[in-house]
């Protein structure tokens, strides 16, 4: 199998999946009118850091995917992508902040999952998940933030 070409897909798919979904529910004047923590980021910080992110669980798919396919860190990984990608459908799209705190909380299971299930097979895999573990589990206090104080 050609390496080089897998990890090209994986990146492409997961930046170029995550961009149309960041691009097709972009925060709007509900978001704006909501009542938010002192910690919420300006949006402006969300774009870049997610693409760095979305750049690294493609890696982080490439190589599960070639070393450790039948394995729970790679069903894990479908996993969270699947949270990944429903996440602002439901918050920005359906204005579900319920619901899409279920989600962001299933996502970060999802995402120590993979952290824990790779650790020992694929290191590298696993510490590539650490930043986007404390993004999520940022992401998910906002949320939840969010949800309580509308």
């Amino acid at each position: 199998m050609n390496r080089p070409l897998v990890y090209t897909v994986f990146i492409a798919a997961v930046l170029g999946l995550g961009l149309l979904i960041g691009y097709n529910n972009i925060p709007g004047e509900w978001y704006q009118s909501l009542a938010k923590p002192v910690f919420n980021p300006p949006n402006w910080i969300f774009a870049p850091v997610w693409s760095v992110l979305y750049v690294m669980i493609g890696i982080v798919g490439a190589r599960l995917f070639l070393d450790h396919r039948r394995t729970a860190a790679m069903r894990l990984w479908l996993a969270q992508m699947i949270f990944n990608f429903l996440w602002s459908p439901l918050f920005f799209g359906l204005q579900d902040i319920a619901s899409a705190l279920i989600v962001i909380i299933a996502l970060l299971i999802a995402v120590a999952g993979v952290i824990v299930a790779s650790w020992q097979r694929d290191r590298a895999s696993a510490l590539l998940f650490l930043p986007y573990l404390a993004w999520v589990a940022f992401a998910t206090v906002l949320n939840g933030s969010i949800f309580l104080m509308n």
